[in-house]
């Protein structure tokens, strides 16, 4: 009989002990080896069990026909989501498959087996959505006391945006980037649509940070995010860095006014608009005429 051994880790877990993808597929192996099964791998690593969203969770279950067993080594590997797991065990129970926890035994073909199975998956779900109110907490306590200088600009744990970079854990211009990004602000303030802008980025030379062509959405989120005009938002918080920005406050509120008014339902949300009259830390980088010219952030 084949396993369908799948191993998952989220970002928050990939730090505690026992966690591991290899040390997951490891003891799923000498399960396998235990128990005569031919083990098939399947990882997500860095993936929420919260949703069904991840690679390797759906081409198991895409290709259910190739395997026999689907094992885990926790209840927990598979989902923290008590409706999608009692889903995907109405599927397994459709198909003919099995389900086994590797460290929990547990007998899904009965009813009070079920109903165990649905109270530890609830504990599951319970534990994941406390992790993520502990996480938030933390992440806000973090925001509100959270202090810039020139020499060391820290942020929130994004991903490097485009037209900066990560030295460590300090954000540091890349002042060729930030003069394309001016550029396409102004480009849009004189009436360039943002196919018009994406198009032009594309022709420059630049790719999004994931290697990808510029598009509409692409642009429209460099244009929303207030890290090129001088400040750091999380959940409405903002925080100044003095690592060199594309704009100032004025200009990037210009644009969102502009992108409101060209919103379907302008009504609905009001625009995000950042303080003026503030120094927003770094340094411009274009020439005091507008055009673009050298910087001196670094």
């Amino acid at each position: 009989m084949k396993a369908a051994c799948y191993a998952r880790v989220s970002t928050e877990e990939q730090a505690e002990e026992g966690y591991s993808i290899d040390a997951q597929k490891e003891l799923l192996g000498l399960y396998c080896e235990a128990n005569g099964l031919e083990p098939v791998y399947f990882v997500d690593d860095g993936f929420s069990g919260r949703n069904t969203r991840r690679p390797s969770y759906r081409k198991m279950i895409e290709s259910m026909a190739g395997w026999d067993v689907l094992l885990v080594l926790k209840m927990d590997r598979i989902h923290r989501n008590t409706r999608n797991f009692m889903n995907m065990m109405d599927v397994l129970e459709r198909k003919g498959k099995q389900f086994i926890s590797a460290t929990e035994s547990l007998d899904t073909t009965n009813a009070m087996g079920r109903f165990v199975v649905s109270m530890i998956q609830s504990i599951a779900q319970l534990e994941s959505e406390q992790i993520g109110e502990r996480t938030v907490f933390a992440m806000r306590e973090k925001a509100e006391t959270m202090e810039n200088s020139e020499s060391s600009n820290r942020t929130m744990g994004f991903n490097e945006p485009f037209g900066y970079r990560f030295e460590g854990s300090d954000l540091v211009a890349v002042p060729d980037e930030l003069r394309l990004v001016r550029r396409s602000f102004m480009d849009y303030i004189v009436g360039e649509s943002l196919p018009q802008v994406a198009e032009d980025m594309y022709r420059s030379g630049y790719r999004t940070r994931r290697g990808r062509k510029w598009s509409e959405r692409s642009v429209a989120y460099i244009f929303h995010n207030p890290i090129y005009a001088g400040y750091l938002e999380w959940d409405g918080i903002l925080n100044r860095h003095y690592c060199g920005n594309a704009v100032d406050p004025e200009t990037f509120n210009e644009v969102q006014m502009i992108m409101h008014s060209k919103s379907r339902n302008p009504d609905k949300k009001p625009p995000f608009l950042l303080p003026v009259g503030e120094d927003c830390g770094g340094e411009d980088t274009s020439n005091s005429d507008g055009t673009d010219g050298p910087t001196s952030v670094s």
